[in-house]
């Protein structure tokens, strides 16, 4: 499977190239992995080097300030540079899988970019104390009368982002109006790629809410969410539309990744009416043919197998309902699939059951029956049952008593979730009552970088930025002559983490907070 995501890579280059856009615009998250392997990085720059580098003329101008834009020390688009004929520019945001990490802060695609095979933007630098501040830039393009203000940014956590919204320290640098570009002209898209849904409640704070979004916004890419809901939906709370294009390969085996890939062109044209200028804009969905087919299923243990007249407490009987069920399911995937290359590939199949009142079959046993069959066979199967509420949960949401699905397929086939929320329990069990001046979310990030990225000096920044947090509030607040220094300092240290914990509490319980605040760039040239 692991030719998979570089074919799908190359069927939109492929496909951008016969419809012959202007450039490619991807959300974030190119590499899976924050240290793509070698073998990665080659077949990666093989397909950019393919279909990017030749002398196919570039209809866009770049008139924004390039040295806010861009992250290469040359401070130019990569089109823009004498020594390279490039004919398809790529722009790329980074995700949460291949953010830029360590002491130079550096990703992934920053090699690309250093390369001149990608445009790396949206690479923000928060800056500032406590939850710091974060100014976005806008990459102003131009193709004769049609202008594009692209905003980009790239994964921050989500719990920090959103506090950076709460206090409105999110600085969106609009375009200064000129007679020659006024401000009404530009078309403004933004592309982010961030959590667009809670998962479960433990995860309950980390999205994005769509109030965040700037009120001037017309379009928004949202990356991140690996569903595929390509043709865009107004916000009724944004007012700009939003599209969610997907991953372009299925990543984890999950409902929302069984569905159809795409990826979406997006055509825009500035008409001058004569009352004013008014870029107008479609969309079109396309579908990816290269992907390998995946079905999903939802199966009840006890109707499944008496369908099949067998008994549903006999372990012989529930897997051999369990196999027709998936053969079913096979033939399914096959008879859905258009491209008969694609086709002829072992299909990706996730059957989910609901085995309330009976027991479980193992499925790594029930995998050999599938072999050869399947492509994922030691995973096919996926148990959940139905669990009853003992007691009221807190907020008083949901009854005691009531009975609810306890679905954990979402959370532990997206791998960075699952040790996220082992990382948490981990702190809670045996730090919390022992943490004074660390706070358990920087804590929790700090280890998942360490352990997941590699990233040696995680821990040593996290103690660093809270001690001096810390020493911040003592240097403000002097202890009196005659006062008991240690008792000051202990109160000081309660007093900036009670203000801590209050910061992340307002963040988490009201994401309806009003958008950042605009500035200015500087007028295009």
């Amino acid at each position: 499977r692991k030719e998979d995501s570089f074919e799908a890579f190359e069927e939109i280059f492929k496909e951008a190239t016969k419809r012959k856009v202007d450039c490619v615009l991807l959300g974030g998250d190119l590499f899976h992995e924050n240290k793509p392997s070698r073998y990665t990085l080659v077949r990666t720059i093989e397909i950019l080097r393919r279909h990017c580098l030749n002398d196919r003329p570039i209809q866009l101008q770049v008139l924004s300030d390039q040295t806010q834009n861009f992250t290469t020390k040359f401070n130019c688009v990569n089109y823009e540079d004498p020594n390279y004929n490039v004919g398809l520019p790529v722009f790329s945001i980074h995700g949460n899988h291949d953010d830029p990490i360590g002491a130079d802060n550096l990703a992934a695609l920053d090699i690309l970019s250093a390369c001149n095979l990608v445009n790396y933007f949206g690479k923000s630098h928060v800056s500032g104390q406590d939850a710091g501040k974060v100014k976005i830039f806008p990459v102003l393009l131009r193709k004769g009368n049609t202008k594009v203000a692209l905003y980009g940014l790239g994964h921050i956590r989500d719990e920090r982002l959103g506090r950076l919204f709460q206090t409105k320290a999110v600085d969106w640098m609009r375009p200064e109006s000129t007679d020659e570009h006024k401000l009404e002209d530009w078309f403004n898209i933004f592309v982010l790629h961030q959590n667009r849904v809670q998962r479960g409640s433990i995860f309950a704070k980390n999205m994005i809410h769509e109030k965040f979004l700037a009120k001037f916004l017309d379009f928004v890419v949202w990356g991140h969410e690996h569903e595929s809901l390509p043709e865009p939906v107004r916000s009724g709370i944004a007012g700009c539309e939003i599209t969610q294009p997907g991953s372009s390969v299925a990543t984890s085996l999950t409902e929302g990744e069984s569905i159809k890939k795409h990826i979406v062109l997006l055509e825009m044209v500035s008409i001058n009416d004569g009352s004013g200028k008014e870029t107008q804009y479609r969309t079109e969905s396309i579908p990816l043919s290269t992907v390998r087919p995946f079905v999903y299923g939802l199966a009840n243990l006890k109707d499944l197998v008496e369908e099949d007249g067998g008994d549903p407490n006999e372990p012989n009987d529930i897997a051999r309902a369990l196999e027709r069920k998936v053969d079913s399911m096979i033939s399914q995937a096959r008879d859905e699939c258009t491209n008969p290359v694609t086709a002829a590939r072992l299909p990706l199949v996730r059957l989910k059951i609901d085995y309330t009142g009976f027991s479980t079959i193992n499925s790594q046993r029930f995998g050999q029956r599938v072999v050869g069959k399947v492509a994922n066979p030691q995973d096919v199967l996926a148990w959940s049952k139905a669990v009853v509420r003992k007691s009221k949960p807190e907020g008083g949401g949901g009854k005691a008593g009531e009975t609810e699905m306890m679905d954990e397929d979402d959370i532990l086939n997206r791998p960075e979730a699952l040790d996220q929320a082992r990382i948490e329990r981990l702190i809670a069990d045996h730090l919390h009552q022992k943490l004074e001046i660390l706070m358990e979310n920087d804590l929790t990030t700090a280890l998942e970088s360490y352990v997941n990225k590699e990233e040696k000096m995680a821990i040593s920044n996290v103690v660093s930025t809270s001690l001096q947090r810390v020493q911040e509030m003592l240097s403000r607040e002097p202890a009196e002559s005659g006062t008991d220094w240690k008792k000051h300092i202990e109160e000081n240290i309660s007093k900036c983490r009670a203000r801590q914990e209050a910061e992340d509490t307002a963040t988490r319980d009201n994401p309806g907070a009003p958008d950042g605040s605009a500035g200015s760039a500087p007028p295009p040239p």
